[in-house]
């Protein structure tokens, strides 16, 4: 396997409860490595921006809030196959179906505040990276 980067968020709902070293240290033990790291207030332009692709879903007025709603961490990860790896430690949307160890298990409060983002594709990591951080950002 090769070592790829992918993008994360930790989101509104862990950084309220002060879990972003929990989270970062299971994204560690899954063999992830941190390569840039940032803790911002998302805009209603990054926001909006982002999620995008759901412009037209009912939802996408109460995701963009939410994502408001509270500081979010955004991060680059590099690791064997980072995009699979860090989906695999995440776990299912729906925390209810995660499985026990991954992220969504152990920390989301629901499917709506389920804790992480994570890229579902290597194409959509170089897009969604490069939304938040330059070059000279990422010193993995």
């Amino acid at each position: 396997m090769a070592v790829t980067r992918t993008f994360s968020i930790i989101k509104p709902d862990a950084t309220r409860r002060n879990l972003t070293g929990a989270v970062t240290k299971m994204l560690e033990d899954a063999g992830l490595r941190v390569v840039a790291s940032k803790r911002i207030h998302m805009t209603r332009e990054q926001a909006e921006g982002f999620y995008g692709v759901h412009r037209e879903r009912p939802f996408f007025g109460e995701l963009v809030d939410f994502m408001m709603s509270e500081p979010v961490v955004v991060q680059v990860l590099e690791g064997e196959d980072a995009v699979t790896r860090n989906r695999d430690i995440m776990g299912a949307t729906n925390p209810e179906n995660a499985e026990p160890g991954t992220i969504r298990k152990e920390l989301a409060l629901s499917i709506g505040e389920n804790t992480v983002h994570g890229s579902d594709s290597e194409e959509n990591a170089a897009i969604e990276i490069a939304f938040f951080f330059n070059d000279d950002e990422i010193v993995g």
